[in-house]
């Protein structure tokens, strides 16, 4: 165990990064190698939420720290000028302070305790804003400042009857409905919007539930959060992200919408809550309905079915996939939001529609660019017509520009990813996250050059683990291209260990992606972590097989019914291209390891791997695909990557082809050690997925093991759970890669 990182850890824990670095230096504390280790990395601060003041001179922005000893995070609450210096701690006790917002250039408002709080930009003058007994879980205040967005849970028994009340301590649950389980909790509570007024010493009064006796949640489970909602600038409407289905009708559906709620109108009247996406209409999405032009078969995909084909029908436009995120425009006119077109597909292409308020006119934006936006804001410059917009394109995620003529612009061309944008609000630079392979993620202010993208200012304000990074030595990553077995050319990292030397052999991973459709991008993770894979000795080929965005809209589909095609081809595809092709690639001692679709992807390849691999490693895969058709929580997955239930005798040949070739199915030819990881609250892969796996590789008398975490969900979020991963995951690779 490396103690000294276990050391800097609590450091962080306990005080500043700046403390924490003060400390390191006086007593000359050091990592006892140069090499990331699963202490390292959890010893790292994560950067969160954060904010530019309104005048843009100030950032706001939110520090996770982690006490593998104490086995919990910590949340710090930092401010600094915009160019990054004068940073000062604002927490200063032991509760965790989260999602900082301005209320003005010098009061910022904070969640502590399940409360709202604000404090002068130094972090005196603290007051308790809200009183709801620690209940708030998120909060927006109006531009005005005069109203404020409350998120709340509330009880719901839509999917699980209440037990009665002369029964307190019963622990059962009676479920009438599906949807009674979702990502990694009995849904007994769904959150809500509450709108509330604020007096003229900011605190807040009584809220009101602008969903009040519906079903419904908003923001929408498992991600969603504040930024679902959004207030137009002159403080009179709440734009609002709702899925408002319950039972099957959720679990087979991704049918979210955008609703407009004036808060002047009249109660009853339609000015008071307007669906943007399909206001009066009756679309095809009921079950239950008695008419069959408005059925949908739960046990089919939506990919054929009416409700993906009613709008061209009528020559509409009803947005029937994910709507969520909307954001208005500076001058209130325009709302924006991220729109899917296609009902059941949770991965299909996200574009950017704008919506005109004034002529109740939509449109998309970003169709010339053929991969997903994954967020965006407007300039704030009155002078301009543009959006700007991150999205992922050849395995990088960068920063473009778009007008009103769907013209797009590439702004930025860094080797990394950027995320989470918001202007500075001076309208010429945008505040942004950005992270690599070898890097977590920081703070970057991007001044960008319209008329010369390659002139754009990409500016790092913050350094938030330099302590840490100043004492690794970092590995390196390289694209290459090679010709898939349907003559495509396809793109793969290859990442290389610290101190590299390419007269050597190194054992090898084989990287297989998630999603299914997530794409390969340089992305930094705290469990699937190549930097550190990279530095215990390991080479990592990481291709961006068919079903990854970034590709193009065709690439990207190309998986959807094909879970054993072209996907499983171009991941031997890629690697048997390194082994000819990179002489320090030890063909003789490579390994394959994923999670989710890339666990299920490892297990498939157990059983059709012709002896490449040396061993496997598969974290909270799909094993058996009959039974993860029913387990699954979310129907709507299964039933458009699989086309239908395995129990329906008109079957696609799609259908046929996945369920014959489900890894289960090839036991009988694994013959190579695995290891199988896997949560037991996760049910969107549930448990019994790694049980099976692992149960029979040892009745088949391969070397086996199973790491189960009865307390972890399709994540591993927990300090010494990490930690226990890391050191499995290695000490696997290491027994059988580096005999």
């Amino acid at each position: 165990m490396n103690y000294k990182s276990l050391f800097v850890a609590a450091l962080l824990v306990l005080g500043t990064t700046a403390q924490a670095q003060e400390m390191i230096q006086k007593n000359n504390i050091r990592l006892q190698s140069d090499r990331m280790t699963p202490e390292a990395l959890w010893a790292m601060g994560r950067i969160g939420g954060y904010a530019a003041s309104p005048d843009g001179k100030h950032i706001v922005y939110n520090v996770a720290y982690y006490s593998v000893k104490e086995n919990k995070s910590h949340h710090i609450l930092y401010v600094m000028d915009a160019d990054g210096q004068n940073q000062k701690k604002l927490t200063t006790s032991a509760k965790s302070e989260t999602d900082a917002a301005w209320l003005s250039n010098d009061r910022i408002a904070f969640i502590t305790g399940g409360e709202v709080w604000s404090m002068n930009i130094d972090g005196t003058n603290r007051q308790q804003l809200s009183k709801t007994e620690g209940a708030v879980e998120g909060f927006l205040f109006s531009p005005d400042n005069k109203k404020v967005i409350l998120l709340k849970s509330i009880p719901y028994y839509g999917s699980i009857k209440k037990n009665p009340d002369d029964l307190p301590k019963a622990t059962g649950r009676l479920v009438t409905d599906l949807n009674y389980r979702h990502w990694d909790h009995y849904v007994e509570s769904i959150m809500h919007p509450f709108v509330a007024n604020v007096g003229a010493d900011g605190t807040i009064g009584e809220a009101q539930d602008i969903l009040e006796g519906m079903p419904y949640e908003c923001p929408m489970a498992p991600f969603g959060g504040i930024e679902q909602l959004a207030w137009s600038p002159d403080s009179k409407k709440i734009a609002y992200t709702c899925r408002m289905k319950e039972g099957v009708e959720y679990a087979i559906s991704t049918d979210s919408d955008i609703f407009l709620f004036d808060l002047e109108a009249e109660e009853g009247t339609i000015d008071r809550n307007r669906n943007l996406c399909k206001e009066g209409v009756d679309l095809p999405n009921d079950p239950n309905a008695k008419d069959p032009q408005f059925r949908v078969d739960p046990t089919k995909t939506m990919k054929y079915q009416r409700i993906n084909t009613i709008g061209k029908e009528q020559g509409e436009d009803f947005n029937v996939g994910y709507d969520q995120n909307p954001k208005f425009s500076p001058d209130g006119r325009y709302v924006a939001w991220l729109s899917m077109a296609r009902d059941g597909y949770e991965s299909d292409r996200q574009r950017l529609l704008v919506f005109d308020l004034k002529e109740w006119k939509k449109r998309y934006v970003t169709e010339s660019f053929d991969s997903n936006v994954d967020d965006f804001c407007f300039s704030d410059n009155p002078k301009d017509a543009f959006i700007y917009f991150i999205g992922v394109w050849h395995a990088t995620e960068n920063l473009y520009a778009i007008n009103w003529k769907g013209e797009v612009k590439q702004l930025t061309n860094d080797c990394a990813d950027f995320g989470s944008l918001q202007m500075l609000n001076n309208g010429r630079q945008i505040l942004a996250e950005r992270h690599d392979y070898f890097h977590p993620a920081d703070l970057y202010v991007v001044t960008p050059n319209m008329k010369k993208p390659e002139l754009t200012d990409i500016r790092q304000i913050t350094r938030e683990n330099k302590h840490i990074l100043d004492q690794l030595a970092s590995g390196t990553s390289e694209q290459r291209w090679v010709k898939t077995t349907d003559g495509k050319e396809m793109l793969y990292w290859v990442i290389l260990p610290p101190h590299f030397d390419a007269t050597k052999k190194y054992p090898t991973l084989l990287f297989c992606e998630g999603g299914p459709q997530s794409p390969v991008s340089q992305f930094w993770s705290y469990r699937w972590n190549f930097f550190i894979m990279a530095s215990q000795g390991y080479v990592v080929i990481a291709p961006n097989r068919h079903g990854l965005p970034g590709f193009g809209s065709e690439w990207c589909e190309e998986i959807s019914g094909d879970w054993t095609g072209q996907c499983m081809d171009d991941y031997l595809t890629a690697i048997d291209d390194a082994c000819e092709q990179l002489p320090y690639v030890d063909r003789d001692r490579l390994g394959a390891v994923g999670a989710s679709f890339g666990g299920f992807s490892v297990y498939y390849l157990a059983g059709h791997h012709d002896k490449r691999f040396k061993c496997f490693i598969a974290h909270d895969g799909a094993f058996n695909l009959e039974s993860m058709y029913t387990d699954t929580e979310e129907v709507w997955f299964s039933n458009w990557e699989y086309d239908d239930a395995y129990w329906n005798k008109d079957q696609t040949a799609n259908a046929r082809k996945t369920y014959e070739n489900s890894p289960h199915r090839f036991v009988d030819k694994w013959d190579t050690p695995i290891l199988c990881i896997h949560g037991e609250l996760d049910y969107r892969i549930n448990a019994n997925q790694g049980m099976g796996a692992f149960n029979s590789a040892r009745l088949r008398g391969i070397p086996a093991e199973l790491l189960i975490f009865p307390d972890e969900n399709h994540w591993v979020l927990k300090p010494q759970n990490g930690i226990l991963w890391q050191r499995t995951y290695f000490e696997w690779l290491d027994r059988w890669l580096k005999k």
